[in-house]
């Protein structure tokens, strides 16, 4: 297993876990080289959203994977974590829709958990 799908994973379980809404696995490595996967998930208001990228953050580092930069928090409505193979993006319900990352890279592949 290469190392970009056991992240994205590890990234998915621990948003299912904290029950994450229409959590999206986007692979997106013959689109772009910014990384392999986008992770993207919905928080069902701002503390969720914070208890996801928590989860996120404490199951990455667990298995031995360094955050390179992370981009909000603290109450934001949109947290980007930058793993540098895999991007997870955990949205509030109205930023997740404002935003549509699926519409914007739609060029990448959908894949599913099991996938990996």
């Amino acid at each position: 297993m290469n190392q970009a799908k056991k992240m994205a994973g590890i990234a998915y379980d621990a948003l299912e876990e904290k029950k994450g809404i229409d959590i999206k696995i986007i692979d997106i490595s013959q689109v772009s080289v910014i990384a392999d996967y986008f992770i993207i998930a919905t928080g069902n208001n701002i503390n969720q959203v914070d208890a996801l990228v928590e989860s996120v953050e404490e199951q990455m580092h667990k298995n031995g994977f360094s955050l390179k930069q992370r981009e909000g928090g603290g109450h934001s409505p949109w947290v980007l974590l930058d793993y540098t193979d895999m991007i997870v993006h955990v949205f509030e319900k109205e930023s997740r829709s404002f935003y549509n990352l699926e519409h914007i890279w739609h060029d990448g592949t959908e894949v599913t958990r099991e996938e990996l």
